[in-house]
């Protein structure tokens, strides 16, 4: 169906998830709140769109790879000790371990998209900080997920994608939707009060290396020395980020 029409049925399904579970009440929405969360919402839904568009042009691993990059740009500024560079410089290690540099023939519009993608998940990142401090997380993630219907189902209404639309691709868009969105934004909110954005972004250094984990798990896809080794740098950066911002706290 596209990616357009994947991602309009992934964040449209899961906005009516969130918007019957959680029953913001718009009205009640202040000024201040409305000038983060629409620009969250609106930041969450593009960084969806663009992400399947690139990966409908370029392997998911680098994608995945590349999109990280945003995170790490926070997390770098972020940091103010030793330390925490240590574990952004672990986190970057694996990266480019885990990524498939050796693939000739990259689409560069692919590269792009993944690179905006990344951009985007940075904006997400902040901008859900910012906003886990003023609303309740699920007013927030269900609020900001309808702007991102709001901003992503037309593209997949002009695409024609939904057009094609069949029972199981309904059956399908629905697991994505509570999979892909719905609990993990949800958790991801939660997380975000709680967490340094620094520390969030670290942490979200897990997802090339669950990615790589999952396919080895349903699509058989074995993995290198270098990609295994990548993993544990991740897995390093990841708890040690969160060790450290434990004891800062104490």
């Amino acid at each position: 169906i596209g990616a357009a029409g994947t991602a309009s049925l992934r964040i449209g399904i899961s906005a009516i998830i969130l918007l019957a579970v959680y029953r913001p009440n718009l009205l009640k929405i202040t000024p201040n709140q409305w000038k983060i969360v629409i620009p969250y919402g609106l930041s969450l839904g593009a960084m969806n769109l663009i992400f399947y568009l690139a990966i409908e042009r370029i392997p998911i691993g680098l994608a995945v790879t590349l999109e990280f990059i945003g995170p790490l740009v926070v997390a770098v500024i972020g940091s103010k000790r030793l330390i925490d560079y240590l574990w952004v410089l672990l986190a970057t290690a694996g990266i480019v371990l885990i990524a498939p540099w050796s693939n000739n023939g990259i689409d560069l519009l692919g590269v792009l998209f993944a690179l905006l993608a990344g951009a985007f998940w940075a904006a997400y990142i902040v901008l859900g900080t910012k906003v886990s401090k003023i609303m309740k997380g699920g007013d927030a993630v269900a609020t900001g997920m309808l702007f991102a219907s709001i901003l992503i189902v037309p593209f997949g209404i002009l695409e024609n994608g939904l057009t094609n639309l069949t029972p199981t691709f309904l059956y399908l868009g629905i697991a994505l939707a509570l999979l892909s969105s719905a609990i993990p934004f949800t958790l991801e909110m939660k997380a975000l009060a709680q967490l340094p954005a620094r520390t969030f972004s670290i942490l979200m250094s897990l997802e090339p290396a669950a990615a790589s984990i999952f396919a080895f798990i349903f699509l058989q896809e074995y993995l290198t020395f270098n990609e295994i080794l990548a993993v544990v740098f991740v897995v390093i950066a990841s708890v040690g980020s969160t060790i450290t911002s434990k004891r800062t706290t104490i």
